[in-house]
């Protein structure tokens, strides 16, 4: 099969970006890590819902996931061939915290300090998030998001953090997509810890909201010379027609989906005015919880991969809104049933940047899932490359508006444990083989090496000859 992943007729080049423009690539720990008992390292709600029957494609878990856990240097080596000089992951809290509050983990500690430290010496620079879905499971025992004590055991969990690891890493994400991880886990179920119910979800909500900001602030106390940002999951929402009715829904949809976990951040309250139960949570409000909600954050990160199609619907209590699924429009999808449609990105950068408290945007996740046919050796998986492109064309027409966009990581670096689609939808650059482990670098991947286009070089890296196909 003939590679024309380097072929492309994709004109743009890095430096149109800016000087100064970040290019990167996005993981989470529980997706990559594996090593679920290694070292130390406690359950977490994860762990633990993947036990469940039926919650998971096929059964399938994280226990071994990517093996990052023990092939982090290989990874790392792979990802410096591939030009990628910018890495975001996230800590495992209950593999640092194994019962999420109390006895800190030092060889947890100790494998976070060896993956910054073999960035830093390959000349990666890492990106960090604090929590990216993995709760202590002895925390959601005590109820989790729910419950109002996560504000302390939070606080706990961001100072080891802030003192292990600030002194060399300077860029750092408090939440990662807290709308996901409250309205999957806390409200429909489908993630874990698995709850359901607006009981659940709207003191998580709040909560989620508070620790957003409190994570910010301890981190700029802390390590004063970082750069501190939360990431957004964002969707272009599309009424489905003009009439009052579909455009209502979509302003709630909107509200939902968009603007829920910024707006308290900026001091401007929770959009109950689109949705008025939302007033729900005065229930769990102190007074001076409005003020504890703001934090000026260095930078948004905004993690968009598709749009959405809203109508309304009576049946659909709270929101009367309902998204019309992209396979019944009969437009191009991925393997996850989204649209493929770049013009979400460019709407989602204009929409964010319009707030006047968001003083820089990166986009921390962007992405796609297609079948990838492994032949000969080689994935040409050309479909990912087009959606990247395309995607990064509507990056470059908001940036040369105006827009405050100044960093771009790809969702995901390898294929990776997606949650409750297990190991089916592959958004990698590169493949894995998750019976061999064998890494193999995509078109898609080779691709993104040449546009990065810097020349790599292997002075000063001591480490292990590796047998990482490099492409």
């Amino acid at each position: 099969m003939t590679d024309t992943s380097e072929q492309s007729t994709f004109d743009l080049q890095p430096k149109d970006f800016g000087e100064d423009f970040i290019w990167g690539v996005s993981t989470a720990a529980y997706q990559i890590e594996g090593a679920h008992q290694k070292h130390g390292k406690g359950k977490s709600i994860w762990d633990e819902f993947v036990t469940k029957k039926g919650t998971i494609f096929q059964d399938q878990h994280g226990q071994i996931a990517c093996d990052f856990y023990n092939k982090y240097r290989d990874d790392i080596l792979l990802m410096k061939s591939m030009n990628i000089d910018h890495f975001r992951f996230s800590l495992s809290w209950s593999r640092i915290l194994p019962d999420g509050t109390g006895k800190v983990n030092q060889n947890g500690v100790a494998f976070y300090n060896d993956v910054i430290n073999f960035c830093l010496k390959c000349g990666i620079t890492p990106w960090v998030t604090l929590y990216h879905w993995d709760l202590p499971q002895k925390l959601e025992e005590l109820g989790g998001w729910t419950n109002r004590q996560i504000l302390d055991w939070f606080e706990d969990y961001v100072k080891i953090c802030a003192n292990n690891f600030g002194d060399r890493v300077k860029h750092w994400m408090v939440l990662n997509e807290p709308m996901v991880f409250t309205g999957a886990g806390y409200f429909l179920g489908v993630h874990a810890p698995g709850k359901k119910g607006l009981k659940n979800f709207i003191p998580a909500i709040h909560h989620a909201v508070l620790c957003q900001a409190l994570g910010g602030k301890l981190l700029r106390k802390m390590v004063p010379d970082s750069t501190i940002g939360t990431t957004f999951s964002c969707s272009q929402i599309t009424a489905r027609s003009g009439s009052k009715k579909d455009l209502k829904a979509a302003d709630k949809a909107d509200a939902l989906l968009n603007r829920l976990f910024i707006e308290p951040s900026l001091g401007l309250g929770y959009p109950d005015e689109s949705i008025p139960v939302l007033r729900k949570i005065k229930k769990y409000e102190r007074p001076e919880d409005a003020q504890n909600s703001i934090f000026e954050f260095d930078f948004i990160g905004i993690q968009n991969y598709t749009r959405e199609v809203v109508r309304h619907s009576y049946t659909v209590p709270y929101l009367r809104a309902k998204i019309v699924k992209a396979p019944e429009r009969n437009v191009q999808t991925t393997l996850m049933d989204w649209e493929v449609y770049p013009p979400s990105i460019y709407e989602m950068l204009k929409k964010f940047n319009g707030y006047k408290g968001v003083k820089k945007i990166l986009i921390t996740e962007n992405g796609a899932a297609f079948e990838d046919l492994l032949e000969e050796g080689k994935i040409d998986d050309l479909e990912r490359t087009s959606y990247l492109q395309n995607y990064l064309k509507q990056v470059y027409k908001a940036s040369s508006e105006g827009v405050k966009v100044s960093g771009y990581f790809v969702w995901t670096f390898t294929d990776n444990f997606e949650w409750a689609e297990g190991y089916y939808p592959r958004f990698g650059l590169v493949h894995i083989d998750f019976e061999t482990l064998k890494r193999t670098i995509k078109a898609s991947g080779k691709w993104y090496r040449s546009f990065l286009g810097k020349k790599v070089s292997s002075k000063n890296i001591e480490a292990k000859k590796t047998d990482v196909p490099i492409g």
